[in-house]
């Protein structure tokens, strides 16, 4: 297989997502047709498969101005403009104006179609998957894992959780689904739950409507739609080694997100932000966030104020969980070394400034950048970027998952892959 080598430069212009030779590409009959491009991978070596995929028309840096000037009902102008190619973009995926009652029958079409092909690339019927874990940053209803797995065809039985803590979502979901140690007195431990059943999890990002009434011109130039789904079972095709799970409230504001969710607003010393509710086989983890005042649907920093949020933090977690990850190499006489370490694609340069200070530190893995045709699609990028790794891993190797999002909060876990 080919080495894994880290991306050095700046990704170039590349067509399409929906060109891709491998992508399906299909029509979903709602206003007059949205595209939708779905592509499915496996790794039959290791036993894990899943799909990722874009809805919406695709907008390349040049044509991207003409959607934001028509939600801001004004020009940008050049001192608005980002350096989207500096930072890593040069595509994503809006979904034009719709109806409440077309978004959300829009996305459960899409998020059932990405269960079904998730379930596929692994072999399984949908009717043997155990359990759905979603990250969502804004959900388009309180219930949408519940509504798009029972439309997949996915058992009322199986578990189903939605996962509220932004762009850390579907990494989140990932720990929760391989490390007992988040598990917490009273309640379900789902680690321990979903121990070597079939499950599903990822992120699915619907951004073109949660930004669509936003009037922040960063944020409306950095999110698109994206979704990704992989298979797992949880102790043999991929097994936990170590993890940490860490929160920071973001007191500034920074990137503030409004919640589109249940959460009751209230920070208790010395109690996580996150609170924990069930209903039957369905549970909800929702993370507080610092909402924007105006009461719209985001407000951001510039991209230097993202660095300075996300980089001094970032790198202490990853450094906590590497520390424990050769501390148990060690102990167990084998050589430490991460294959690949799989980030959150925030944009380049935090990602960049990230591996930068991790090297300082003697910490060194690849890092590659690889969802430049996307833009932000906030929990769905962990996702997308580990699918497109997938076919050059090996089973027994190392793989390292950095998520981070509003908040704010980290999640962060070593995994060996294969049975």
């Amino acid at each position: 297989m080919d080495e894994i080598k880290e991306t050095k430069s700046l990704p170039e212009t590349v067509a399409s997502f929906f060109k891709r030779p491998q992508v399906r590409n299909e029509v979903i009959p709602i206003a007059g047709g949205i595209p939708l491009g779905i592509e499915r991978v496996s790794n039959p070596e290791i036993g894990i498969g899943g799909a990722y995929g874009a809805w919406g028309d695709s907008y390349d840096n040049q044509k991207l101005p003409t959607i934001i000037e028509h939600r801001l009902g004004e020009p940008l102008s050049e001192d608005d403009n980002l350096a989207l190619e500096q930072l890593g973009f040069v595509g994503r995926h809006h979904t034009p104006d719709l109806s409440d009652a077309d978004h959300l029958e829009l996305e459960i079409e899409v998020g059932a179609r990405l269960l079904r092909e998730a379930a596929k690339a692994n072999g399984w019927e949908t009717s043997e998957v155990q359990a759905v874990l979603i990250g969502m940053s804004g959900p388009v209803s309180e219930d949408y894992v519940e509504q798009i797995a029972r439309r997949a065809g996915i058992p009322e039985t199986s578990l189903k959780v939605s996962v509220h803590k932004a762009c850390d979502g579907s990494v989140g979901s990932l720990n929760l689904a391989l490390n007992p140690e988040l598990g917490v007195p009273g309640q379900i431990n789902i680690a321990e739950e979903l121990y070597g059943k079939k499950v599903l999890l990822g992120g699915i990002e619907g951004l073109s409507r949660f930004v669509q009434h936003a009037h922040d011109k960063n944020a409306l130039q950095l999110f698109g739609n994206g979704a990704g789904v992989i298979g797992v079972i949880p102790g043999k095709t991929m097994k936990f080694l170590v993890g940490k799970s860490h929160e920071n409230f973001d007191e500034d504001g920074v990137l503030a997100v409004h919640m589109y969710y249940p959460h009751s607003g209230e920070r208790v010393p010395g109690r996580s932000l996150v609170e924990v509710s069930q209903k039957g086989q369905s549970i909800r983890v929702a993370g507080l966030m610092h909402e924007p005042e105006d009461g719209g649907p985001i407000a951001m920093a510039g991209p230097m104020g993202m660095v300075k949020l996300f980089v001094r933090t970032g790198v202490q977690v990853v450094t906590d969980v590497y520390q424990a990850y050769q501390s148990m190499m060690e102990k167990l006489g084998q050589p430490s070394q991460i294959a690949v370490a799989i980030v959150h694609h925030a944009n380049y340069k935090i990602n960049k400034l990230k591996e930068k200070h991790l090297a300082n530190l003697g910490i060194q893995f690849p890092m590659p950048w690889l969802v430049s045709d996307f833009g932000n699609v906030s929990a769905a990028s962990n996702m997308i970027a580990f699918l497109r790794q997938l076919p050059k891993l090996k089973p027994g190797q190392h793989v390292l998952f950095d998520g981070f999002g509003a908040g704010t909060y980290y999640d962060v876990l070593a995994v060996s892959l294969g049975s």
